[in-house]
């Protein structure tokens, strides 16, 4: 087996190195991974030029505003220029020749004529405003007069400006371009999300088939779409034209991938295999693509229809760009041991593995709510997760489940992007009032998962006596300063210099630059790479707990984590380049799964299958149960941001008019959608889980309780829903029975 795994890996290698090996290598490695780390960057610097030319604005307000005048900076942003009315007519005159050309007008007699009082009062009126426009005009030349270094500073502030608008005018088109590339690597790597991993012959070939007819359904969509579009008589502009080309340059591109794929598929990495579990290996995005594409074109006559809702993604890009820097900065966070070093504060307790993940769960919310999206950190952080459970005595199992559920209970806390697209969409809803509540979801969440753990836990509770375990706690505390003083120094920053904080809007901009500076104070201080992240934790990392006056043996370290190994010893310009080739993979898969998300809600709005739901009903409690199913179902097939521009289209209005208070109907729906990401059998938070830790990893994982009871060898489906079904039915129904936070009266 070993022998067979080392042939294989030598045989890619081989690949690597030759002819369209070679080719697909240094696409996927470095050009896309160069172009979308520019693409962020911009991103970043188009971000925080937005703060600082808001700070120019301010503080050109507060040198050259004058309140007592009532003059402002933003009055004198361009040269005044002189009026060129009558300051000073001769009304008499106006008058009269106005009544003359009334007089002769030949509609007078069917609309009537203005008397001249009315003419008058109209003439006055307008000299009046001249003589305003005079006075705003000499107010402002005096002010400036009084002020010289306005128009300096005014070229500054403006110059900055015009440096920055074109990247905020442009974002839908950066945005497309970083998908065209990631799109593209994700597809050369075969790193699309499906229910398993293609691994034998026959699955390679039926991925490769899925993936012809979903990208070849693509294709034709686009390209009608754009001729349509051209054929419709309606004005492009250059921008748009360039996004559709890309469109179809991209779709064109992923096809001829997938017939070269299906032509020459991967060397397999295992023997045997058949057709039924072949069709486990076809990503999610390739179903969905054959999906709408049948439905489209064969059965609604409306090819256009995938590349119609594909626009919400050039729609929202702005959240899509967010999600990106979220994604990047996800996968800086794994290039240092950050993770480790918090979690080695917890480690002296000895604590329980239940009542240990309990804790890590709560303190993995904050960054989930960051991420903007559960996938997201079950992506960036699920590995540590689960390594750290396994290692602290847990289940192999549990440690799978906590890694699914580790994304799902801070998607309702501050500052947390997929609330921001709820609010600005619904205008029944605000992001304070989801996050206000979102608290007390989150309360619950968490206290459920600890009842349920302990109810299967082996050993209750655990903990190291006080006097031993404070020390090293304290002591494994002083190596994780140095980052918290970063975080604060450039919140801080942003804060007074730039006069913003951080929050829901901010969020993608200063997380994703708060961790560059950790990796790089890192490098700086030439610290180690972290380890794989399955597997036994980092031995060094004990010597951060160990007594400095040496009252105490030094702790062993294992020979297999010296820190001095060369493969440890990463620059700041390999960690960076490591980060972003994780990021231009997951964006491939995730931005495009989300693309074709919104496209499967299209489809569904499209055969408007709300009409199904009742018009009629009298109980309250019949409604909220159609939503509790409709969104569970809706989490299972779909990604958060596709499912809450689906639900706000169809299924909130219908709710809305039943009664249900939309705050606790956005409640509802956001626990349902996280129910659904681990409800079988899709179960997106599993397969992402199953991404970050390996297959390989999860199959000896389900070895090891083939011989046990039925709830312990699917302990990792089972758990989750044993904590978040209680969870949607308290948040469904006790708020309304018992008529809580003046939802209903």
């Amino acid at each position: 087996m070993l022998l067979t795994k080392i042939g294989i890996d030598m045989q890619n290698d081989q690949e690597k190195k030759s002819g369209l090996g070679l080719l697909s290598y240094i696409w996927t490695e470095w050009i896309s991974t160069f172009v979308i780390l520019v693409l962020l960057l911009m991103t970043l610097v188009i971000g925080t030029g937005e703060m600082i030319h808001g700070q120019l604005l301010r503080m050109g307000e507060r040198l050259y505003g004058d309140p007592d005048t009532g003059m402002q900076y933003s009055f004198l942003r361009a040269e005044p220029e002189k009026p060129s009315c009558d300051r000073h007519p001769n009304i008499d005159a106006q008058v009269q020749e106005q009544m003359k050309i009334n007089a002769a007008d030949e509609f007078a007699s069917m609309f009537g004529v203005a008397s001249e009082a009315d003419v008058r009062a109209s003439l006055i009126a307008a000299r009046e405003q001249c003589d305003e426009k005079y006075q705003f005009y000499d107010k402002a030349m005096k002010h400036m007069e009084a002020h010289p270094s306005i128009r300096t500073y005014r070229k500054i502030e403006t110059s900055f400006f015009g440096i920055f608008k074109f990247g905020t005018e442009n974002r839908a088109l950066f945005l497309v371009i970083m998908v065209v590339f990631a799109a593209i690597s994700a597809t050369l790597k075969t790193h699309h999300i499906g229910l398993r991993s293609p691994a034998t012959k026959i699955d390679f070939r039926v991925y490769s088939v899925a993936m012809l007819l979903g990208n070849g359904f693509l294709t034709s969509s686009v390209i009608s779409q754009y001729n349509s579009v051209m054929n419709s008589g309606v004005p492009m502009s250059p921008e748009m034209k360039i996004i559709y080309w890309l469109w179809m340059v991209l779709f064109g591109c992923l096809t001829l991938i997938s017939l070269f794929q299906l032509a020459k598929p991967p060397t397999p990495t295992r023997q045997g295999g058949n057709i039924g579990l072949a069709f486990l290996s076809v990503p999610l995005y390739a179903y969905m693509a054959i999906i709408t594409g049948v439905a489209f074109t064969i059965f609604m006559d409306y090819p256009m229809g995938q590349g119609i809702y594909l626009g919400q993604l050039v729609e929202f890009s702005n959240i899509f760009l967010n999600l990106a820097l979220f994604i990047w900065a996800g996968m800086l966070l794994k290039q240092t041991r950050i993770v480790d070093l918090f979690l080695n504060i917890l480690r002296p307790w000895n604590l329980a593995p239940e009542t240990l993940t309990w804790l890590i769960l709560i303190a993995a919310a904050l960054p989930t709510a960051y991420t903007g999206a559960s996938g997201i950190f079950v992506i960036a952080a699920g590995a540590i997760i689960y390594k750290e459970v396994w290692n602290a005595g847990g289940r192999r199992q549990f440690a799978l489940a906590a890694t699914a559920l580790s994304g799902s209970m801070g998607v309702v806390l501050r500052p947390c992007l997929l609330i921001v697209v709820v609010a600005s969409l619904n205008k029944e809803v605000t992001t304070d009032l989801l996050y206000q509540y979102g608290l007390y979801t989150f309360l619950l969440t968490s206290t459920l998962f600890l009842i349920i753990a302990l109810i299967f836990a082996e050993q209750k509770f655990r903990i190291a006596p006080l006097n031993i375990a404070l020390p090293k706690s304290l002591r494994a505390f002083v190596p994780v300063s140095p980052y918290i003083v970063i975080f604060v120094l450039i919140w801080l920053f942003y804060k007074h210099a730039l006069a913003t904080d951080l929050n829901e809007f901010t969020a993608p901009v200063m997380m994703p630059i708060i961790l560059l500076m950790m990796v790089l104070f890192d490098k700086l201080r030439k610290e180690p790479a972290p380890l794989a992240p399955v597997g036994h934790w980092d031995s060094t990392l004990n010597t951060y707990t160990a007594p400095v006056d040496g009252t105490q043996p030094a702790p062993q370290i294992n020979p297999e984590d010296d820190p001095r190994k060369p493969e440890r010893n990463v620059s700041f310009g390999k960690a960076l380049h490591l980060a972003t080739s994780e990021t231009v993979g997951h964006i491939g898969a995730l931005v495009i799964l989300m693309a074709l998300s919104v496209s499967v809600g299209g489809f569904l709005e499209h055969i408007q299958i709300m009409e199904a739901f009742p018009k009629d009903i009298s109980s309250t409690f019949v409604v909220i149960s159609l939503i509790v199913m409709l969104m569970i179902f809706v989490g299972m097939i779909m990604d958060p941001f596709g499912a809450v521009i689906l639900i706000t289209a169809t299924v909130a209005p219908v709710a809305y008019q039943y009664g249900i208070d939309p705050v606790h109907f956005w409640m509802i729906a956001l626990v349902g959608f996280e129910l659904g990401y681990i409800t079988p059998p899709v179960a997106l938070n599993h397969l992402l889980a199953r991404q970050a830790i390996g297959d390989a990893e999860v199959a000896e994982a389900d070895a090891e309780v083939r011989h046990l009871s039925f709830f312990y060898r699917y302990e990792r489906w089972i758990f989750p829903l044993l904590v978040m079904v209680p969870a949607i039915l308290i948040i469904a129904y006790v708020p309304y029975f018992f008529k809580l936070f003046g939802w209903y009266h």
